[in-house]
C-alpha cells in the first residue's frame, strides 16, 4: 500500500488507514478462501493442539493474505471501490450497508 498519490492526499486518516483496509482484509478474505477454509477446518478438528498442528495452513492463509495487502493494484481497486461508496453514501445519504438490508426480499 503506497498512499502517495494525490487522490490519496484528499482522503481522511480514518479513510486511508481504517476503512479502506476493512475492504481489503474483507476482498482478501474472499480471495484466499481455499486457505480460509483450510486453516478452519484444520483448527476444529484439532481444538487446543491447532497451535501447533496447523502451523502450515496458517502460514499459507499469512502469505495469501499479505500478497494482497501488498499489492497497489488491488489497494487502488478496493480504494476505487470505497471511493464509489462514498460517492452513493454522499448522494443519497444512505450507508451502503442499509442500501443492501431494505432490498425487498420477496416479491
Amino acid at each position: 500500500m503506497d498512499p502517495g498519490t494525490a487522490e490519496d492526499h484528499d482522503l481522511r486518516h480514518v479513510e486511508k488507514d481504517v476503512l479502506i483496509p476493512k475492504i481489503m482484509r474483507e476482498k482478501a478474505r474472499l480471495r484466499c478462501a481455499e486457505q480460509v477454509e483450510a486453516f478452519t477446518k484444520c483448527c476444529q478438528e484439532n481444538g487446543f493442539l491447532m497451535v501447533i498442528k496447523c502451523r502450515d495452513e496458517n502460514a499459507a492463509l499469512k502469505e495469501c493474505l499479505t500478497k494482497h495487502y501488498k499489492d497497489p493494484t488491488f489497494y487502488e481497486e478496493c480504494k476505487q471501490e470505497y471511493l464509489k461508496e462514498r460517492e452513493e453514501f454522499r448522494r443519497t445519504g444512505v450507508p451502503n450497508k442499509s442500501r443492501q438490508q431494505k432490498l425487498p426480499t420477496s416479491m
